[in-house]
C-alpha cells in the first residue's frame, strides 16, 4: 500500500525559502534601503525647492473622487440596498474563509477560481502557500464585487459611469497584492534570498528614475541604451528629400526590378515616432511594401515646440499631407498616389480626403487606415481623459509651453493597460530590483513626443468630445467637412483587441464613406496587429462583407485567414496597378537629398 504521507508537499522545505538565514546582513541591508529611499525622496524635493518643479491641484485625483462619490451615493441613500451589497461581500468573504479551511484539512475541495487566469499570479506559491492563495482569493472577491457595484449603479450618465469603470479599475489594479514586497511570494522570497539586497537595487533605480524624471516618477518598462537611429533602427535605407515647418519627407530606396507606377504615401501619427513601421529587417513595414514594389514615401512629424504653439489640423493637413502629395509629385513625376494612414494620422487623411474632395483635389488614389477612428462613439477608455474639464484643464497647461509633454499623453496611455504597462515595471524594477531588459517596441513607446497646443486641443474638442468629423460638423481650411464626400476606395485595419482604437469603433466609422469600402481585423492589438509580418507567421485576420450588419453580426460571419494581413492588403491596394516602371530613386531628378533617412526630425529628443 502506498503511505499517503508521501503524497503530501513538504510543509517544512516550502517554507524554508520564508525563513531569514542572516538577520544581521538583512538587517544591514534595510538600512541600505532607508538610504536609498531619502535619495528618491531628495530627488524628488529638489527641483520643487528650487521652483523648476510647481505642483499643481491633482486634477484626475478630484475627478475621481468626485465621481466615485456619485457610486457612493446611490448606495448609501438607500440603507437596504447598502445592507445587501455589504451582505454580498461578507458572504464571499465566509465561502472564501470555509474553502480555505477546508482545503487545509487536505479535503478534495473544488472554487470558483482553480481555473481563473491572471498573470499577475503565476508564482505557483499563490496556489501552494495558503495564506497567499487565501490573498489572492480574497483580491478577486473584493474586486469581483467593487467592479460589479459600479455596474449596478443606477442614475448616472454613461460617461461618468464609464470613467467610474475605470477610476475602479485603476484603484483595484494598483491595491493588487502582486504591487508589495510583503504580500508578493516572488518578492519575499528574492528579498530572503539575496537578505534585501534587491530592496536596496530597487530604491536605487526608484531615486534614478525620479531624478530622470525631473521631480517626476518616470517608470522604466525598458533598457533603451542598445538602441541607436539609424544603426539598429529605422534602418530601411533612404533619404529626406523634403522638409516644410512640420514634417520631412522621406522616400526610400527600391529593392525590386519593377516598382508599381502610383506611388505609397503613409502618414503616421504625430503621437508618437514614425518608426513604429521600421523597427528592424524582419518588423519593417516599410522594408516590406518596398520589397512589393511600392514606391515608398513617409511623413516624418516634427517634434514640436513653443513656435508650433498655434498651428492646428488646417497647418498638418496643408504643411503634412498636401506637402507630401506635392513632393511625390517633383519626385516621380506622378499625379496620385495611394496613402495609409495609422491612428490619428489616419483620422487626420481622413479629413484631408473629405477637404480634398469639396476642392476637386484627386491625388489620393486610395486610402488605408490602421486602427483609426472616424467616429468616435466608441471610443473606450481614452474618452475618460477628454470631458470638458479635462480639455480645459489641458489646455490651460498647455499655453505656458505652447505644447503638451510626451510624457503626460504616454502616461494617460500606459494608465489604459496599467496591469500590463506600469505595475509589471514597478515590481520589476523597485521591489525586484532588476533593470527592465532591452526590447525595440517599448523603445519606441518611451521614445515619446510633444504635441503641438492648438493640434492636440483640435483633434481632442473635433474627435472625443464633440465627435464632429463623422457628423459633418469638422471645419478644416473654414470649409465644412464631411466623410460621405470621400468616394475613392479605402480599406480599415483594426484590430482585435486594441484599447485605443476599439475595432467596434472602426467598423462604425466604416459606414460614413460613399466609396467601396472594406474592413479587415487582425488579431492582437493596437500595435502588434499592424506590425506583424508574414514570416512571422502570427495571428491571424478575419474578412467579410458588411452588408448592413452590426460589428457582432459581421464578426460571427467573418472568414478567419492564419497569419499576417499585409499580403491581402497589398493584392487589394494593388490591383488597381497593373503598370510596372522602372524604379525610383529618391528625389528622382528634381528635388536633392538633404539627409539620409531617418531623419533629423525623429532624432530630436525631448529635454
Amino acid at each position: 500500500m502506498t503511505d499517503k504521507k508521501d503524497d503530501k508537499p513538504d510543509t517544512k522545505n516550502s517554507l524554508d525559502a520564508y525563513v531569514v538565514n542572516d538577520p544581521e546582513k538583512m538587517a544591514y541591508n534595510l538600512a541600505r534601503t532607508l538610504e536609498q529611499l531619502g535619495k528618491a525622496a531628495a530627488a524628488w524635493v529638489e527641483p520643487r525647492e528650487k521652483g523648476e518643479k510647481i505642483d499643481k491641484p491633482a486634477e484626475p485625483v478630484a475627478d475621481m473622487v468626485k465621481t466615485l462619490s456619485k457610486v457612493s451615493q446611490y448606495w448609501m441613500e438607500d440603507p437596504q440596498r447598502a445592507l445587501e451589497a455589504q451582505t454580498s461581500l461578507l458572504t464571499s468573504y465566509f465561502d472564501l474563509w470555509t474553502h480555505s479551511v477546508n482545503k487545509m484539512a487536505n479535503k478534495d475541495e473544488e472554487d470558483s477560481f482553480s481555473s481563473r487566469k491572471d498573470r499577475r499570479f503565476s508564482d505557483p506559491d499563490w496556489q501552494e502557500q495558503p495564506f497567499f492563495e487565501v490573498l489572492r482569493n480574497a483580491y478577486w472577491v473584493t474586486s469581483d464585487w467593487a467592479e460589479r457595484l459600479v455596474a449596478q449603479t443606477e442614475g448616472l450618465d454613461d460617461h461618468t459611469k464609464h470613467k467610474a469603470e475605470f477610476y475602479v479599475r485603476q484603484i483595484l489594479q494598483a491595491l493588487s497584492p502582486t504591487n508589495f514586497a510583503l504580500t508578493n511570494p516572488e518578492v519575499y522570497k528574492e528579498t530572503i534570498a539575496t537578505n534585501g539586497e534587491n530592496l536596496v537595487r530597487g530604491m536605487h533605480n526608484l531615486a534614478e528614475d525620479i531624478a530622470a524624471g525631473k521631480g517626476d516618477l518616470k517608470v522604466r518598462q525598458v533598457d533603451s541604451t542598445p538602441f541607436k537611429l539609424g544603426e539598429n533602427i529605422a534602418v530601411s535605407p533612404g533619404k529626406v528629400i523634403a522638409q516644410s515647418d512640420v514634417c520631412q519627407i522621406i522616400q526610400y530606396e527600391p529593392t525590386s526590378d519593377k516598382v508599381l507606377k502610383t506611388p505609397l504615401l503613409i502618414c503616421p501619427p504625430w503621437i508618437n515616432k514614425f518608426y513604429i513601421l521600421d523597427l528592424n529587417e524582419k518588423k519593417s513595414f516599410i522594408r516590406w511594401v518596398v520589397e512589393q514594389g511600392h514606391t515608398v514615401f513617409v511623413i516624418s512629424w516634427v517634434n514640436p515646440t513653443e513656435q508650433h504653439a498655434k498651428l492646428d489640423w488646417t497647418d498638418y493637413t496643408k504643411l503634412g499631407i498636401d506637402f507630401a502629395l506635392d513632393t511625390i509629385e517633383k519626385a516621380t513625376g506622378e499625379k496620385q498616389a495611394n496613402a495609409i494612414g495609422y491612428c490619428v494620422g489616419g483620422t487626420l487623411l481622413t479629413a484631408a480626403l473629405a477637404l480634398h474632395a469639396q476642392t476637386g483635389d484627386k491625388r489620393i488614389k486610395s486610402a488605408t487606415f490602421f486602427t483609426t477612428q472616424v467616429d468616435f462613439t466608441h471610443a473606450g477608455d481614452l474618452k475618460v481623459f477628454a470631458d470638458s474639464e479635462h480639455i480645459d484643464t489641458l489646455e490651460e497647461d498647455m499655453k505656458a509651453t505652447g505644447y503638451l509633454e510626451g510624457s503626460k499623453m504616454a502616461a494617460a496611455f500606459n494608465m489604459l493597460r496599467a496591469a500590463d504597462l506600469i505595475w509589471p515595471y514597478v515590481v520589476n524594477n523597485y521591489l525586484k530590483g532588476k533593470d527592465p531588459m532591452p526590447f525595440d517596441l517599448l523603445h519606441w513607446n518611451s521614445d515619446s513626443t510633444r504635441m503641438s497646443a492648438a493640434n492636440h486641443s483640435f483633434y481632442l474638442r473635433n474627435c472625443y468630445l464633440e465627435n464632429n468629423l463623422s457628423n459633418g460638423r469638422m471645419v478644416l481650411d473654414g470649409k465644412s467637412i464631411n466623410v460621405s464626400d470621400i468616394e475613392i476606395p479605402v480599406m480599415h485595419i483594426a484590430a482585435k483587441e486594441d484599447h485605443i482604437a476599439p475595432p467596434e469603433s472602426v467598423y462604425l466609422g466604416c459606414s460614413f464613406f460613399s466609396g467601396p469600402t472594406e474592413y479587415v481585423m487582425s488579431g492582437s492589438g493596437h500595435i502588434a496587429g499592424i506590425v506583424n509580418p508574414p514570416a512571422a507567421g502570427k495571428y491571424q485576420y478575419w474578412t467579410g462583407d458588411r452588408g448592413k450588419q452590426n460589428f457582432e453580426q459581421w464578426k460571427a460571419t467573418a472568414t478567419e485567414t492564419p497569419g499576417s494581413w499585409w499580403p491581402h492588403w497589398h493584392e487589394w491596394v494593388s490591383n488597381g496597378d497593373k503598370d510596372d516602371v522602372k524604379p525610383r530613386k529618391p528625389g528622382g531628378t528634381k528635388l536633392k537629398a538633404i539627409e539620409d533617412a531617418p531623419g533629423s526630425y525623429v532624432s530630436a529628443t525631448i529635454e
